[in-house]
């Protein structure tokens, strides 16, 4: 099979599964979810985190207590908007690698900013020297960058429900 012949029938597939599963707006059942409360993550360094999230990217730390489940872990939370939080956990002595990206993994957190914060943050983010990705992609509306543990960070410009500049919903 060549590569061309593959590219089709990969999108000989996605055709079919979106004929089978992917109905048109008013056909689709309201969704029983009110969003995400929170996504939990795992950190190494509980300060290192704050300094990214709330110092660097703006996001304001809303919480942080001890983790319920193992003792000496923090549990903390960041504000991401629409009453949306970014959870994250340390587990100090646990000797925990880094995760790579794999099935089951995070690829990465796509978090919406309005377009005059976006372009603030980038301006921070050039001046600091944190490495980003995007728009240069192509992608106008996204940056891609990581956080100090790695996770995959994408911040774009498009408001909530919408995707290839198109709301997806309608």
């Amino acid at each position: 099979m060549t590569a061309d012949s593959a590219l089709r029938a990969i999108e000989a597939r996605r055709d079919e599964l979106r004929a089978r599963y992917l109905h048109p707006p008013a056909e689709r059942p309201p969704t029983p979810g009110r969003g995400i409360h929170h996504a939990a993550m795992i950190c190494s360094d509980v300060e290192a985190t704050i300094g990214f999230y709330q110092g660097l990217l703006g996001f304001p730390l809303v919480e942080l207590v001890g983790n319920r489940d193992y003792a000496g872990s923090s549990h903390f939370f960041f504000d991401v908007g629409n009453e949306t939080l970014l959870g994250f956990f340390d587990f100090p002595g646990l000797g925990l690698e880094r995760a790579v990206e794999a099935v089951g993994g995070v690829q990465h957190v796509a978090i919406s900013v309005p377009r005059d914060r976006w372009e603030q943050i980038r301006v921070r983010l050039d001046e600091t020297g944190v490495p980003y990705s995007g728009p240069d992609r192509g992608i106008e509306e996204s940056m891609y960058l990581k956080d100090p543990d790695g996770i995959g960070i994408e911040l774009l410009s498009d408001p909530l429900m919408y995707f290839g500049g198109r709301r997806l919903d309608e």
